[in-house]
């Protein structure tokens, strides 16, 4: 593996033969890091496979925090760089690919989105919307990601973690809640998205997450993906069956 730093600032790590395979870019969801990837990069030996973490998480906590979703769109294209990439994107990952795909379609040859959220559209259901407009808010962004990571992870993972490691997760919080912001109106029209895609979800996902990517797929005529069995967080717990979804949106791909 390599890394490769951005105009930006935005570190990358680059594992993969150089040539001769598609080219992918993996982006991570809200309050979550690129590492989290890791098990799915190991299924992916023979593919160029990039990684980043956006603007306010992990290696990319110090860097100026972004103004608008536009800026990790322009994070992702500094990313892609000059050679077009299949990008397949985690959650709210999600609306970062499908802009910049919007912004520049030569540079995306396909995309693969994984359960996307869309609060925004009317089938989306009042409860978890409520969920993230208390969220969005950001009155304590700190003690809103130490809930979430203990949520995710369990409260004894967050106590072994060292001091340092827990305030650099309290830090993660301002991206967190600013990215959920942005999903309270709508951020794009799908409308103006003109690359090939697939809509990945797993069986056991919440079921307003299936609802959202089968009525995404049906809206854009783009296939779904299903991993059996497999929840939200499939890259993490099912990383053979997102992988097997990444090389399902490299199958959508232009030539090139």
């Amino acid at each position: 593996m390599k890394e490769v730093r951005t105009p930006g600032g935005i570190v990358a790590t680059v594992s993969g033969p150089a040539e001769g395979t598609a080219a992918v870019v993996l982006v991570h969801g809200a309050a979550d890091r690129s590492t989290s990837f890791g098990a799915v990069r190991a299924n992916l030996a023979d593919v160029r496979v990039t990684t980043y973490d956006r603007r306010g998480y992990g290696d990319s906590v110090g860097l100026d925090p972004a103004a608008s979703l536009s800026d990790h769109a322009r994070d992702l294209l500094e990313v892609i760089g000059a050679r077009p990439s299949v990008v397949v994107a985690h959650s709210f990952g999600s609306h970062v690919a499908v802009l910049a795909a919007i912004a520049s379609p030569g540079s995306v040859r396909a995309l693969g989105l994984w359960e996307p959220p869309v609060p925004w559209m009317d089938f989306w259901p009042p409860e978890p919307r409520r969920s993230l407009e208390a969220i969005a808010s950001g009155e304590d962004p700190g003690k809103i990601a130490e809930r979430i990571y203990v949520a995710v992870s369990g409260r004894d993972a967050w106590n072994r973690l060292s001091e340092e490691a827990r305030e650099e997760r309290r830090r993660e919080g301002v991206a967190f809640c600013a990215d959920l912001a942005t999903e309270l109106e709508a951020p794009y029209d799908w409308a103006d998205l003109d690359v090939p895609c697939v809509i990945g979800h797993g069986s056991r996902s919440w079921p307003y997450s299936q609802e959202a990517s089968h009525h995404i797929a049906v809206l854009i005529g783009q296939p779904e993906f299903v991993i059996e069995g497999a929840p939200h967080v499939a890259h993490v717990s099912d990383p053979e069956g997102f992988a097997d979804f990444v090389r399902a949106a490299v199958g959508r791909s232009a030539p090139g």
